[in-house]
């Protein structure tokens, strides 16, 4: 079954083991990497990415894709957050901005520029468990790999409650669309600040 997208969306689309990793202790993608998937096939990147109009992550993962781009160009178009309080080289090559906003401040911006398409937390899982702690992450997708690592990064360390909405197999993952299940009227979440804190590192 699908959920048609009626207006943008904030979503954590990324691949996991089996259970629960996005990386291993020391992280690595190895294991990742070596597995098979059609990008244009069921729940693929090529129709997530035509639909999206901003990106944002956290310093590790901007930090994972520098240490492996190699001499490779940055590999999206739309203007892309990282969330951090490193300092990093500044860049000519693509629209990334650097920022130690807060959560709900960083998502107004981004959802101003990304035109009516949806925002892409691409991780980590802190930095997406940030989003939806602050009641702003609409959709998970997981491509699960057939792995199990044991420790490591954790998919998403909070406890939150999902609706499954979609699920497909592509080449060796089993992917899973989930909508987030929004907490009664009433209830809060952390303040800005920790969150902003946290999720930055």
């Amino acid at each position: 079954m699908t959920n048609p997208q009626t207006s943008p969306r904030t979503v954590y689309n990324t691949a996991t083991s089996l259970d629960g990793y996005i990386a291993t202790p020391d992280h690595s993608l190895d294991w990742l990497l070596s597995r098979e998937a059609d990008e244009s096939g069921p729940m693929g990147f090529t129709e997530f990415l035509a639909g999206v109009g901003a990106i944002v992550m956290g310093a590790n993962t901007y930090q994972w894709i520098l240490d492996h781009e190699g001499a490779e160009p940055w590999p999206y178009e739309v203007p892309s957050w990282v969330c951090t309080h490193r300092d990093f080289p500044a860049r000519t090559d693509a629209d990334i901005r650097f920022t130690r906003a807060d959560i709900p401040e960083l998502h107004k911006v981004m959802t101003e520029v990304a035109g009516g398409k949806n925002l892409w937390v691409v991780g980590g899982g802190e930095l997406a468990g940030a989003f939806a702690d602050h009641g702003l992450l609409d959709e998970i997708i997981v491509s699960i790999a057939p792995v199990t690592l044991g420790a490591g990064a954790p998919l998403l360390p909070r406890e939150l409650e999902l609706r499954v909405t979609e699920v497909a197999a592509n080449g060796e993952f089993a992917c899973v669309r989930y909508e987030m299940v929004r907490e009664p009227a009433g209830t809060t979440g952390p303040a800005d600040g920790d969150q902003g804190e946290h999720a930055a590192r």
